[in-house]
């Protein structure tokens, strides 16, 4: 999973960028992006969800200790703002016990990214929902 869309729209001048430059520097440069072989990081669970709204599939790998998550991955199909939303979400909750790193939601995200339009919030929660599902799996197999 690794498919880019690029959220750009066009006016007189050409492409104009619609996010802050904080949902652009992690979109660009996305933060704890699982890259290759998804093997090759040992996960202790994982959880994967899809959007069928927008048509986007995320896929979490948390590795926890002690109920803190000390390291986590993801991929994903999707846009511009679910890239940035769970590359941002994965920096949040990254040293978090599970209840906290649960009540990272949509606007605490959207928030931290400086917002996004509101016709690309539900990308937000597509992370988060991951996430929880990682939780899930984590808490039934641990």
């Amino acid at each position: 999973m690794s498919e880019v869309k690029c959220d750009v729209k066009t006016n007189d001048s050409g492409p104009d960028w619609i996010y802050s430059e904080i949902v652009k520097e992690h979109f660009l440069n996305p933060r704890n992006f699982l890259m290759g072989d998804e093997r090759l990081f040992e996960s202790d669970a994982t959880g994967i969800v899809g959007n069928p709204i927008c048509g986007d599939q995320m896929k979490m790998y948390i590795k926890v200790q002690d109920d803190i998550i000390t390291d986590i991955r993801w991929k994903t199909y999707g846009c511009a703002s679910a890239i940035a939303s769970t590359s941002a979400l994965s920096e949040i909750v990254k040293g978090k016990n599970l209840d906290d790193a649960l009540k990272v939601g949509p606007t605490e995200i959207t928030e931290y990214l400086g917002g996004l339009p509101k016709h690309k919030f539900h990308c937000s929660v597509l992370g988060h929902e991951a996430l929880a599902a990682a939780i899930e799996n984590y808490r039934k197999i641990a």
